[in-house]
């Protein structure tokens, strides 16, 4: 815990002290990084503003990003009930595990678990958060390898979006409390925030009325968040970002000897030059302690005994980026820098039954370089066109087993794994078109290629959920995607959208849990996954009421050959043909507001052999807010308001665990 505390203390610190640099009261900073390039106008980019975020019945960031339709998670639960090692995230049907296959940024920042790539959502409050950019499509080489089904952009509040206090209370079913503050001072030229949270709750029974056993309770959660920010000028056209996180993040799954905790902490530095040489240079650091507990379930849930104790997997990550903008004349965009990420880990584990102490991880870096150039050759014509290269190395990988009873180490279980390395190349190219006599329509058309590294969880650690196995590989090989998308959008005016995209992806030699034996089943390369659709997306205006809506049709396909062979042809585990968000609002500012979002996800298989059927749910959330005085307004949020069930996993056994029921909120808030 002292490298946690020092590691803390300096983000803080750093944090806090900076607004002494800020001398020059006349010099107005915004926190953001370097102003979008031109060429996205040739990608499928989705934007979720600060209205919308406010207006979130759960108040989670994973349940926000399903606005795009195409996210998903490995499993429909939210960080309230799912296991944190689920919580990865991907686009566009490029699922199949649960490890994160978009590249998911806050300011700029990855945010993914370095040992596991899951994400911890809890961190990722809303209220926090003042703007989200969604692009579906691999590819984004200028903010760094891993974007295989796209990248999700997140950026801080700014001082203009954030009042000097915003604060609530929320009371919610199942004995829940939510409550979260920021606060928010301007220092000169710059700002600083504070915000911090806490959410806890009894929780709900996760196992279906129809499979429960003696053994099943409520899985309760209790989940406590920090953050601090600073923005401050250094100099006529530079600025400073500092951010520190903290989370601390408890969850039961409902079964005795099940609980996890996480602990996450965040660090990070930002320089913006927004002089005639734009500049960035970023520099982050992560530290992650987590543990979890396993059991085994016997029969008619009538039994349940420990089956593993995963009581320490302590992991870091550190990164740069820098990023220069040449300046080259009116109509021309030039992107060049480069990125490095480190990562090490492993995970300390109990094996109960055969009374073995396993340890097994090692580390991985990640060092590219990047450009990007866009063109505005003539009127209503974007042309881009971006390239990188990395070298990646995976270092020390080993698992170890020795027997707790003899202290003999248990050879057959125990290896040390070779160095490996390599390098890879990939590209993006894009087209945007807006013809003269009708700008409000914009064609668009991108070819596209990226690459994953396995993370230090697939490589080395085998794992259980229930009574199914999965066990780890060593020799994966890095994932790659290739695509083709064409769009076409029209915006007659502001506040109205109408977008609509058709896109083709294989990702080559795809990671995914392979059954090998009843019940067991190996994480291993398959030829690839095929994956093909249509994405359709909108907004109307009119006054005070907005409609916004995202539909997704995807057909995905496993290509598989030799020991995989029987999963040729076959479905990605846990992918949906079909996804549906639509919301309804009407504002009127400093009166109140209602909204209401209905979300269809259809059936999706439980496992890689398209055996076990999850069934489509649509369920509706609804909130409304009104203004009691001034600055103080009552909300009534509702989550799932049909009490829809909505199936998350199902065991080998036929046992069907469920994600949120029908949860009511009532709120307390305070802006000044």
């Amino acid at each position: 815990m002292s490298k946690v505390r020092f590691l803390f203390s300096a983000a803080f610190l750093g944090v806090l002290s900076s607004p002494a640099l800020a001398e020059d009261a006349d010099i107005v900073v915004t926190g953001q990084g370097l102003q979008r390039s031109p060429g996205d106008a040739a990608y499928d980019v989705i934007s979720i503003d600060r209205r919308r975020l406010e207006m979130s019945a759960s108040g989670r960031m994973e349940d926000v990003l399903r606005d795009a339709a195409g996210f998903q998670q490995f499993r429909r639960s939210d960080a309230r009930s799912a296991h944190p090692t689920s919580q990865g995230a991907t686009l566009r049907g490029l699922g199949g595990n649960a490890s994160t296959r978009a590249l998911i940024l806050l300011d700029g920042v990855p945010v993914t678990d370095p040992f596991g790539g899951w994400v911890s959502w809890a961190a990722l409050d809303p209220a926090r958060i003042g703007h989200v950019r969604v692009t579906r499509g691999g590819g984004s080489g200028v903010l760094g390898a891993g974007a295989l089904a796209g990248t999700i952009e997140l950026s801080s509040i700014g001082p203009e979006q954030a009042p000097g206090l915003s604060a609530g209370l929320a009371y919610g079913s199942r004995e829940s409390i939510d409550a979260d503050a920021t606060l928010t001072a301007r220092l000169g030229g710059g700002f600083a925030m504070l915000s911090a949270g806490h959410a806890r709750g009894d929780g709900f029974i996760p196992i279906v009325a129809a499979s429960r056993g003696p053994i099943d309770r409520p899985a309760r959660y209790r989940q406590s968040r920090a953050a601090a920010r600073a923005v401050i000028p250094v100099g006529a056209d530079t600025e400073l970002q500092a951010n520190g996180s903290l989370l601390l993040d408890q969850r039961d799954r409902g079964v005795p000897f099940t609980g996890n905790a996480n602990l996450a902490v965040d660090a990070s530095l930002r320089l913006v030059g927004r002089g005639q040489w734009g500049w960035e240079a970023t520099a982050w650091l992560q530290h992650r302690e987590f543990s979890s507990g396993f059991a085994s379930i016997g029969a008619r849930r009538a039994t349940v005994s420990q089956s593993l104790d995963q009581y320490n997997v302590p992991a870091n990550g550190l990164g740069a980026r820098i990023e220069l903008r040449p300046p080259l004349g009116e109509g021309r965009t030039l992107r060049i820098g480069g990125d490095v990420r480190h990562v090490t880990g492993r995970t300390e584990e109990l094996v109960i039954a055969t009374n073995i102490g396993r340890i097994a991880g090692g580390e991985q870096s990640i060092a590219g370089g990047f450009a990007e150039l866009t063109l505005l050759p003539v009127p209503g014509l974007t042309a881009t066109a971006s390239g990188r290269i990395d070298h990646w190395r995976l270092r020390d990988g080993r698992r170890t087993e020795i027997s707790r009873t003899t202290g003999a180490l248990v050879a057959a279980n125990s290896a040390l794994y070779p160095d490996r390395s390599g390098t890879e190349t990939t590209g993006r190219v894009g087209l945007a078109w807006s013809p003269l006599e009708a700008r409000a329509i914009t064609a668009r058309a991108a070819a596209y290629s990226c690459w994953r590294l396995p993370t230090l969880n697939e490589l080395y650690r085998p794992f259980r959920a229930g009574n199914d196995s999965t066990v780890a590989n060593p020799l994966l090989n890095p994932e790659r995607v290739k695509g083709i998308e064409a769009g076409l959008e029209y915006a007659p005016l502001p506040g109205w959208h109408l977008g609509g995209t058709v896109f083709w992806n294989r990702l080559d030699d795809a990671i995914s849990n392979v059954t090998i034996a009843a019940n067991t089943r190996q994480r291993r390369n398959v030829d690839a996954i095929r994956s093909r659709g249509i994405e359709i997306d909108g907004m109307a205006t009119v006054g005070e009421y907005r409609m916004i809506g995202s539909y997704t049709h995807i057909s995905p396909r496993v290509r598989a050959s030799g020991a995989a062979l029987a999963l040729d042809g076959l479905r990605p585990a846990q992918t949906p043909r079909d996804q549906i968000s639509v919301t309804a609002e009407w504002n009127r500012p400093g009166v109140a507001r209602l909204g209401v979002t209905g979300r269809y996800v259809a059936g999706q298989y439980e496992d890689d052999q398209n055996s076990r059927r999850l069934d489509g749910a649509l369920t509706f959330d609804a909130v409304a807010s009104v203004v009691v005085v001034r600055g103080v307004s009552v909300e009534l949020r509702a989550e799932n308001i049909a009490n829809k069930r909505v199936e998350a996993t199902i065991g080998a056994d036929g046992v069907v665990e469920r994600a949120t029921p029908r949860t009511l909120w009532v709120a307390l808030r305070l802006q000044r």
